[in-house]
């Protein structure tokens, strides 16, 4: 008879999952036992819990699957956290499978024993804890579920030691998915109407469209109905940013002419967001007397804070098909509209040359990458001030990919590189970290290295926590404190992975960029980054 531990591999692979991360844990061996020689799932061992959830984060990005993590109790579901974290704020779906206690240790506060529910109640879509081993085929069905339905998101299963290795004969369950809900016909009549009167619109394409074939849809129905596309918070790969309809996206530090043409807006269609506090600028936009209306596949999300016109408990790209046999219309006026909004981003896409006594421009190699990158390359970014330029200053369309964490979170570029390589190991992935997030999961590299994929990881060195620092100048000038890295050689650092490593010290150096990034194999590029490009210029004139 299969043991529990069995039945959930097997499981998953009926769902078409075909790789998992971990770290190893005496807390699952049985989990491991059962994913030795296993035909149909790889799995890769990581150096970090972190590393290891930040894969798994990415792989479900990139594929629509859930990304599945297997760490050890405590000390391991602690560090794998920050990706529990990671796949909410970016909706992305997740399981986390974590080796508990024994059965008879749960609640007694035994050695590395947590709580699961409690620890991760606040971030995770649902927590599950197995008590008996018939209970498997049961909760791992519903974790897959509650992962993909929805909005995408993390889920937690805890699974106590002892009871992974018992036999289990409970019967399969089927993985039900609830079938998105389709919007009524009046409904999508009323809607039509909207479009065909507004002058100035407004579509806002998010996270729903971040699936395979949708990326189309969305093209099609933007060309079809002649609608101006923004983008959510670090989606710029949903829409092809060459395109006359691309306005931009919603992000950081919008520019002002921007925000302003934004609020004039006579009608926001938001498909597929949740109109979260970046994407909706500190929750001031859509602004009061805008026509809004939102559609999300979980209700919860909808009239909570911004008041809509419509506000449609559906999936965005449901709504887009039902559209489809509606005649598209627009106002004269809308065509000035379009060419206003986007001369306004073009408008922002541009870089003012400048030479830097403390190395380069890192806004330089971005827009250098987005011209020399293969027309499908993967490009996974960590947090920091290094990555703003790949978010405006670059132009991506699909079926390149840009692969950024929604959550802000240090520590994700790398292992995201891994992943992406793994998956697509054809395809040019360039991974781009600053000198922070380096030594926090860079080793993850190594994982790239041991598997012969050729992962290109672009190191930007300015030693400085510097988008702290930026910030820091602005509210407490000149009094520098805690951003400061003493950092080590990094171009030895790379060379100890046993990769060729590139050193970009000056802009005359540049050339070699697209020759390391050309080059067979895994590599690694280390660019002399200057801190003064991006300090406030108040911070500079002080420190001359």
């Amino acid at each position: 008879m299969p043991t529990a531990a069995q039945r959930l591999i097997d499981f998953l692979a009926r769902q078409g999952i075909d790789r998992a991360f971990c770290v190893p844990g005496e807390s699952y061996i049985a989990l491991l036992d059962a994913l030795h020689a296993h035909p149909a799932i790889d799995l890769v061992t990581c150096r970090s819990e972190g590393g290891a959830g930040f894969m798994a984060v990415a792989d479900a990005k990139l594929t629509g699957r859930p990304g599945v993590v297997l760490v050890s109790r405590g000390p391991g579901a602690c560090n794998a956290s920050i990706a529990v974290h990671t796949a909410e704020q970016d909706a992305t779906p997740l399981i986390l499978l974590v080796g508990q206690v024994e059965k008879r240790d749960l609640r007694r506060n035994a050695f590395q024993e947590i709580d699961y529910a409690r620890m991760f109640g606040g971030i995770a879509k649902w927590v599950g804890e197995a008590t008996e081993a018939s209970q498997v085929p049961e909760l791992i069905a519903r974790a897959y579920a509650m992962a993909m339905q929805g909005v995408p998101g993390p889920v937690v299963l805890s699974l106590p030691e002892d009871l992974l290795a018992e036999a289990c004969d409970a019967p399969e369950v089927p993985a039900t998915l609830v079938a998105p809900a389709i919007p009524a016909p009046a409904e999508v009549a009323r809607l039509a109407e909207l479009l065909r009167g507004a002058e100035r619109p407004i579509l806002l394409a998010g996270h729903a469209f971040d699936r395979p074939g949708a990326r189309d849809a969305l093209l099609a129905f933007a060309e079809a109905w002649t609608l101006p596309v923004a983008v959510s918070f670090r989606r710029q790969d949903l829409f092809p940013n060459r395109h006359a309809l691309y306005a931009g996206d919603l992000g950081l530090r919008n520019p002002d002419a921007q925000r302003a043409a934004f609020a004039e807006a006579d009608l926001v269609l938001a498909l597929g967001t949740r109109l979260t506090d970046i994407t909706s600028q500190g929750w001031s936009w859509p602004a009061a007397g805008q026509r809004l209306v939102h559609v999300c596949a979980e209700p919860r999300f909808l009239g909570w804070h911004f008041p809509a016109e419509m506000a449609l408990a559906a999936d965005a790209a449901a709504l887009i098909a039902a559209l489809a046999d509606e005649a598209p219309a627009a106002p004269a006026a809308r065509e000035g509209w379009n060419a206003r909004l986007r001369a306004i981003h073009v408008a922002d896409t541009g870089i003012r040359a400048a030479q830097h006594n403390d190395g380069v421009a890192f806004a330089e190699v971005a827009r250098r990458i987005g011209e020399i990158a293969a027309p499908d390359a993967i490009v996974t970014l960590d947090a920091g001030t290094f990555g703003a330029p790949f978010y405006r200053k670059v132009s991506w369309t699909p079926p390149q990919r840009l692969v950024a964490p929604v959550s802000g979170a240090m520590g994700f570029g790398v292992p995201a590189g891994v992943a992406a390589a793994l998956r697509y190991p054809g395809r040019q992935v360039i991974a781009a970290v600053g000198d922070g997030g380096a030594l926090m999961t860079g080793g993850e590299f190594a994982v790239a290295v041991a598997r012969g994929v050729p992962l290109k990881m672009i190191l930007s060195d300015n030693g400085s926590y510097a988008s702290i620092r930026i910030h820091q100048e602005r509210a407490h000038p000149g009094r520098v404190s805690g951003t400061t890295l003493e950092n080590p050689d990094f171009v030895a650092w790379c060379g100890c992975f046993g990769v060729p490593v590139t050193r970009i010290d000056s802009t005359a150096d540049m050339p070699a960029l697209a020759a390391a990034l050309a080059a067979p194999g895994p590599a690694a590029i280390v660019v002399r980054t200057s801190l003064a490009a991006v300090l406030p210029a108040t911070a500079m004139r002080a420190a001359e």
